[in-house]
């Protein structure tokens, strides 16, 4: 799934609520997040690509955590990052410190002994700095082009990250699942990171999936916009509280991935908000209007996607902290709410160049956030 899905209501606090108090002086870590919403004829694939790779470079001058892109397929609803791991394979090549992560790869529509080798090899070109976040995909018109039946999703998409994991961990491995049957099978080269790359599974509406992925002992990707800002209270405490009963050691890693427009001028940073935020939402309706003629027992409720991008309202998506944008001051108190409601331990994964944005625009505005926002938020041992 992608950055953000501008759909549902949240709550009405605004971003020119007042700084909790338990929001000061807490440590939060911050990433960026690719996810080309992108008409070719206002952006070639080429210049998304450049830009893109500057703008990596640039989050790890400036101390980001991660640098992360999504799958999608066909249409500029994310046509142009077909395969992750072509695009962060470049940004591992131009960066040496930045994590870099999968927001998420598809396992349904690869053979997870090609998808597990790929990986592995991305963990070892980028010296172990890889996350491998896994999704189901929701696109119905993407499973038809791969001749994959969308009611298969859940199980194959479990099955590919189980088969991952143990191809990263294990020899000899022996598969017999509902899908994919091979083996004995020992996979190379193996990844850096031991026992296998930290994997997160992206989440979008089920509070299910949040408790499976903790009792899993796997990290988690989540997307606001798609749910009420109570809904995603929900789902990270059941996830978190999945975790501790399973007995994990060690915190869990949490991204909630946002779009950030940041200028010195509110109106400026507000238009580009709007224009953005719209095209994104254009673009969408068109991607999910398969919906309107498809119903999945494993993607229920996502047929009233099509009426939903209809009544997207930019206005309130920003009152209800669905969408960062303001000067700096006012995009440091929404972080602050986002803290009050989610706690300081998720990871805030940032979009600063949607759509055809101008380059220009999107490096100011990482240059803004992280000279103005991230000090804010460096905890008060680092801040000494």
């Amino acid at each position: 799934m992608g950055t953000h899905l501008p759909l549902e209501p949240g709550s009405a606090r605004t971003a020119a609520a007042v700084i909790p108090q338990q929001a000061i002086g807490v440590t939060v870590q911050f990433g960026v997040n690719f996810f080309p919403v992108v008409d070719p004829a206002k952006k070639s694939a080429s210049d998304y690509f450049d830009e893109a790779l500057r703008l990596v470079s640039l989050a790890e001058e400036l101390g980001f955590e991660h640098a992360q892109c999504v799958e999608h397929y066909f249409s500029p609803y994310g046509g142009y990052l077909p395969d992750p791991v072509t695009f962060l394979t470049a940004a591992a090549a131009r960066t040496s410190r930045i994590r870099i992560g999968t927001g998420a790869v598809i396992p349904a529509f690869t053979h997870p002994l090609k998808l597990a080798g790929k990986l592995a090899m991305l963990d070892n070109l980028s010296h172990g700095r890889l996350d491998v976040g896994f999704g189901r995909a929701f696109l119905p018109q993407e499973f038809e082009a791969f001749g994959i039946d969308i009611d298969e999703s859940r199980a194959r998409f479990a099955e590919g990250v189980e088969v991952c994991r143990r191809l990263w961990s294990e020899q000899d491995v022996v598969w017999e699942g509902s899908f994919q049957r091979f083996g004995p099978v020992t996979m190379l080269p193996e990844p850096v990171q031991k026992p296998h790359p930290p994997i997160f599974i992206a989440s979008a509406m089920s509070p299910d999936s949040c408790a499976a992925a903790g009792r899993a002992g796997y990290h988690l990707q989540v997307v606001p916009s798609v749910t009420s800002r109570e809904q995603l209270q929900s789902m990270l405490a059941g996830y978190r509280e999945a975790w501790r009963e399973a007995g994990h050691p060690g915190s869990p890693r949490i991204q909630i991935k946002y779009t950030c427009y940041v200028a010195e001028d509110r109106a400026k940073a507000l238009d580009l908000a709007e224009t953005f935020e719209v095209n994104y939402v254009e673009h969408m309706a068109g991607a999910v209007a398969s919906w309107g003629r498809t119903r999945s027992d494993a993607y229920r409720g996502y047929e009233q996607f099509v009426e939903k991008v209809k009544k997207y309202d930019f206005r309130q998506s920003h009152a209800d902290n669905k969408v960062l944008a303001g000067t700096p001051d006012e995009v440091r108190e929404q972080i602050a709410v986002l803290v009050d409601w989610f706690g300081a331990d998720p990871t805030l994964s940032l979009q600063f160049n949607p759509g055809h944005m101008p380059y220009e625009d999107s490096e100011r505005a990482m240059r803004l956030f992280a000279e103005h926002v991230m000090p804010a938020f460096t905890g008060p041992e680092q801040a000494a």
